[in-house]
């Protein structure tokens, strides 16, 4: 059974930074892409992060250079670094996990397995 739990989640001023992490317990595929998404109150959930095991990684234009999403060594562990962090980036933050490479733009519909959400806020 697969379980992805993340941490992290937490309260900072504007321009601070925070580091998530999400450990997956029983994923493993050779061919895979991990995620994080956010849901700011009222809001869709938004794809703002991902990697496949190819390392490649694709980000939401409002992240880039900002956030940066990594894996651990023994691959058990993702994680999203944010830096520059901005009132608009507060939202409950998920990691989801695929059996498939990452699409960009495909949305929730690819992802197979969630996370239950860490909470991000950030104030002005």
């Amino acid at each position: 059974q697969v379980q992805l739990m993340e941490s992290g989640g937490d309260s900072v001023q504007a321009g601070g930074s925070l580091r998530l992490s999400c450990t997956a317990s029983g994923y493993s595929y050779s061919r895979h892409c991990m995620a994080w998404f956010r849901q700011a109150p009222g809001k869709e959930r938004e794809e703002v992060a991902a990697v496949d095991s190819d390392g490649v990684t694709i980000y939401v234009d409002s992240v880039k250079g900002r956030f940066t999403i990594s894996k651990s060594s023994d691959k058990n562990t993702l994680y999203l670094q944010m830096n520059s962090l901005k009132p608009e980036d507060t939202a409950l933050y998920y990691c989801a996990a695929s059996h498939q490479y990452c699409q960009e733009g495909s949305g929730q519909g690819l992802y197979n397995y969630w996370g239950q959400g860490t909470q991000v806020t950030v104030s002005s």
